[in-house]
């Protein structure tokens, strides 16, 4: 039986882990500070899942096989759920190209999908203003995965499976064939093969290959509270969104934890080991804004939490899964770029085959085509 380590326990390890015992192979989990930790990509408490990509097929088709496994892991042991199909709605501008590449798509991969207009998004949602924004789209059998909780909940049925758990932090492989990896402890963890899909800290156990390529950059997300009595904004009532022109998303109120505001645009970079997590004041403001605009019933709302975690982009925002160039037994798994949670499942699956069978991976995500310079391709 073939022995795989898996460095990494978020929601590519996890996912990747689950994948390879299902076919056969032994697997040793490892991360530095536990799955789905504080300073992990995968640590935050909500995801959006949703399918609509443009014209990228491969990130629908991706997210949509997802999906199936999602709802296949949200049966998995939990004290509470891991999924909330409230639905995805995307909010864009008259005539937008990309918002007409995802309808097109989605309708050619026959994925269901209602399209909006200004009328109807108000009498759907009366508490959202959007009149400025008549082309849109809702995904209604997207949703909210709750992320930190799905990740652990994963993580624990391998350990009841049989799958060890390490806690430790891997030190950069020596050249030369691997046949084990040296923690900084000084254990050791022999294995077959080695699956690199640590996220944020890829550019640190490999600098000389990923160094500018994984870019890790601070993200702040901000948690408003509803008024008393008031459960127009929970997810019986209000869906997760993509305000595409202002760039931002977010999750209506699930679990009485507060409506979730986004900013994705790339922040400044971030040391995934030693900064602090601690919010600054001109993304609370530029959130506090976009929801005083959209939804004016919460435009004085308290801040009740935030979170500051991080993207790991690549140059395009696609990801990153490949052969190492200089081992033949080693694989790296990555760059998930902000919307790499939902694919999970999809992205475990596809690397799995490549370790056991040794095929190629799609050119989208090999090494070959990660730059330093960004160029923002994939929304």
């Amino acid at each position: 039986m073939r022995h795989v380590v898996v460095v990494g326990a978020g929601v590519f390890g996890v996912w990747a882990a689950h994948h390879l015992r299902a076919s056969g192979a032994r697997v040793t989990l490892v991360d530095a500070y536990g799955p789905a930790s504080p300073r992990a990509s995968s640590g935050d408490q909500s995801r959006i899942l949703r399918c609509g990509y443009g014209g990228d097929e491969i990130y629908t088709r991706f997210a949509r096989r997802s999906l199936e496994q999602w709802l296949s892991a949200a049966r998995l042991p939990s004290e509470r759920p891991i999924w909330y199909p409230c639905g995805v709605l995307w909010l864009a501008a008259a005539g937008d190209p990309y918002t007409a590449a995802t309808r097109r798509t989605l309708e050619r991969e026959e994925y269901p999908l209602d399209v909006i207009d200004a009328d109807g998004l108000r009498a759907r949602y009366p508490h959202l203003l959007a009149a400025d924004l008549p082309d849109a789209l809702l995904e209604p059998d997207g949703g909210v995965l709750m992320a930190r909780r799905a990740v652990r909940a994963l993580a624990a049925a391998l350990v009841r499976a049989g799958s060890p758990l390490i806690r430790g932090r891997i030190l950069t492989p020596a050249p030369g064939p691997i046949r084990s990896l040296r923690l900084a402890d000084d254990r050791e963890i022999a294995g077959d093969a080695f699956l690199f899909a640590c996220g944020a800290w890829l550019p640190s156990v490999f600098p000389e290959l990923l160094a500018g390529k994984i870019r890790p950059t601070r993200q702040t997300v901000v948690y408003f509270g509803t008024p008393a009595g008031d459960d127009r904004f929970s997810c019986a009532h209000t869906p997760a969104w993509i305000d595409f022109p202002a760039g931002i998303y977010g999750v209506p109120e699930i679990e009485a934890g507060g409506v979730k505001v986004g900013i994705d645009e790339h922040g400044p970079p971030i040391d995934p080991d030693n900064d602090d997590r601690i919010p600054d004041a001109a993304a609370i403001v530029k959130a506090r804004e976009w929801l005083g605009r959209r939804f004016p019933d919460l435009s004085a709302a308290p801040v009740v939490g935030t979170r500051v975690c991080q993207y790991e982009n690549t140059s395009t925002g696609d990801f990153l899964i490949d052969r190492h160039p200089d081992h033949d037994n080693v694989w790296i798994v990555g760059g998930g770029s902000g919307h790499g949670f939902k694919h999970g499942p999809a992205v475990g699956e596809h690397v799995a085959n490549l370790v056991l069978t040794g095929a190629e991976t799609n050119p989208r995500f090999a090494l070959a085509g990660k730059s330093v310079q960004a160029q923002r391709a994939v929304f």
